[in-house]
């Protein structure tokens, strides 16, 4: 695959290191994403002179090494890989490397032998070692005071490595540039053929999806205590959950262990009152919002895809830490005699959509929906557990959630959400939100579900899948991130639902529109429905993740009709 770094960064599995092109600027930098997306990632810019001056370059960048090339020069080059986790290897012919370090105050580089410096940066408690394995490096770093004014490396005719590393440096033998190439070109190739799919009609797509995946993957490290498949190492370098989930959904065929890993990670960061955190990176833990539980959902998923998750110590955990996680909505986010509720439009996961412009708290049909599947599954697991009691119970409380939904939150035109202290009925009713019923469409009449998936094909669908709010209504917004685009978790609820529940072509078609979406906008974050144009961070894992779980039911599909 040619790589664009200005739309997904060149990384590896496992490594916090990636390389991109800004999009405003075009600068190149080496960037680090310890810390999270508030932490500054840029490390170094990148430059090629010749005989001391600034050449322009092209960028050659595969899934496994990047190459900067003078225009006018074929010989002269500059080629990097990322061997190990923690490791950047260059190699530099007949030009000069040049890195320019984007400091903060404290940060310090210093010569500790020949060719060997150490590069202290204090804002992200990290330490890089640079080392001169067989070339010539010329260093200007003029000291003063607290720290160095600036920092200028130049490397040429050799090998360099740059490795990390939190408090000290292991000397070690670093292998020739060619055999990390090889190592790396050998372990990505494991990767792709686990993710390839019969079909080759979206190859662009597969390439994208399946190297992104594998290249937002960081090492533990700090409170990440195993390897997180982060959301992108563009802009949004962090693990949220719920999202986390469908990255493990898609894991779960070929990388269970990996797949388990993605929700242990908030099993294990699990709030003594029973919330998930929103998101986890190697240094925080956030609990500002918290969103609605899928975890047993995507399990009972994962049960069925591979009997890895069949085993009971695995199920029983999950089983445990989802019972909290229903007892935190119970006790701290329902109001007696009604039904569980948002305190931001976060919490839900569509920041801005038009159901939450009226204010909060808001008590949504989507959450109540969540609830009453989570309840049913966790009903399921209790009697494979053979916990009969707890069965029951859940499913007596399904059933209540159940009725207090059609009672409080659903009227002849449909679902509708209700808003502050006193419940006030939302008159807002052109969100997407409002239609996620349909997961528990299993439990809702047929006319209900008639009119459900007639307002979906009528005032939702477009030519590339389901827009977040009606594009007939005044609150449409073109790049309005829930005010209209379409987001690739959703649509995948919403196919898996159709297809499930009685209406399979609807959802197969849908299905289909997205898969099409990603030859045309690739794997952002987001989708405009009416171009297909990708929107904000271009280089989404959840997006991927979905895109592959798509491309294997289509195949399966296909195959089968075969």
């Amino acid at each position: 695959m040619k790589l664009d770094i200005r739309e997904i960064p060149f990384s590896r599995f496992g490594s916090y290191f990636c390389i991109s092109k800004e999009q405003d600027s075009g600068d190149i930098f080496i960037r680090d994403v310890h810390g999270g997306d508030d932490a500054p990632s840029n490390l170094f810019k990148i430059d090629i002179l010749k005989d001391g001056v600034e050449k322009e370059f092209e960028v050659q960048a595969s899934e496994t090494s990047l190459k900067f090339s003078l225009k006018d020069d074929d010989e002269g080059y500059a080629e990097i890989i990322i061997p190990k986790e923690d490791e950047i290897h260059l190699e530099v012919q007949n030009v000069e490397f040049r890195l320019r370090a984007t400091k903060g105050k404290y940060d310090s580089l210093m010569e500790l032998e020949d060719g060997m410096y150490e590069y202290h940066i204090y804002p992200k408690e990290l330490k890089l070692m640079i080392l001169n394995l067989s070339g010539k490096m010329s260093v200007d770093a003029p000291w003063n005071i607290i720290g160095n004014d600036f920092i200028d490396i130049r490397m040429k005719s050799g090998q360099f490595v740059i490795e990390s590393y939190r408090t000290v440096y292991q000397q070690k033998e670093y292998a020739p540039f060619n055999k990390g190439k090889e190592k790396i070109e050998q372990l990505y190739k494991e990767w792709f053929d686990n993710m390839k799919m019969g079909s080759t009609d979206y190859q662009p797509s597969l390439e994208r999806a399946a190297y992104i995946t594998w290249s937002s993957v960081v090492h533990p490290h700090g409170v990440l205590k195993e390897y997180a498949m982060y959301m992108s190492k563009l802009w949004m370098y962090n693990i949220w959950s719920w999202d986390n989930c469908f990255n493990a959904l898609n894991l779960g065929k070929s990388y269970p262990e990996l797949a388990y890993t993605q929700l242990k990670i908030f099993m294990e960061t699990q709030d003594e009152s029973g919330a998930y955190p929103d998101f986890v990176n190697d240094k925080f833990i956030s609990y500002n919002c918290i969103k609605p539980p899928i975890f047993a959902y995507v399990y009972e998923k994962l049960m069925k895809m591979n009997d890895y998750f069949k085993d009971e110590h695995r199920l029983r955990t999950v089983y445990e830490s989802t019972k909290k996680v229903m007892e935190y909505f119970d006790q701290y986010r329902t109001v007696e005699g009604r039904l569980p509720h948002y305190k931001h439009g976060n919490d839900s996961g569509w920041d801005n959509a038009s159901l939450f412009h009226m204010g909060m708290p808001v008590e949504a049909p989507d959450l109540t929906s969540f609830l009453i599947r989570t309840y049913d599954v966790l009903s399921s697991f209790a009697e494979i557990l053979g916990e009969k009691e707890e069965s029951l119970r859940f499913k007596e409380r399904a059933d209540a959630l159940f009725d207090l939904l059609m009672e409080r939150l659903y009227d002849e035109d449909g679902f509708y959400g209700r808003v502050g202290k006193d419940g006030r009925k939302i008159s807002i009713r052109t969100s997407l939100i409002l239609r996620l019923p349909v997961i528990i469409g299993y439990r809702l009449e047929k006319s209900m579900m008639d009119q459900l998936v007639s307002d979906l094909e009528g005032n939702f669908e477009t030519k590339y899948g389901l827009a977040t709010e009606s594009v007939n209504s005044k609150y449409y917004k073109e790049n309005g991130y829930w005010l209209g685009p379409i987001w690739a978790p959703v649509t995948y609820l919403f196919i898996d639902a159709l297809q499930n529940f009685g209406y399979q072509e609807v959802g197969n078609r849908i299905r289909d529109k997205f898969l099409d979406l990603t030859l045309v906008g690739g794997m952002a974050e987001n989708f405009d429905p009416l171009t297909g144009k990708g929107l904000v961070d271009t280089s989404f894992t959840w997006t991927s993740s979905v895109f592959l779980l798509l491309l294997d039911d289509r195949t399966k599909a296909k195959d089968a009709h075969e």
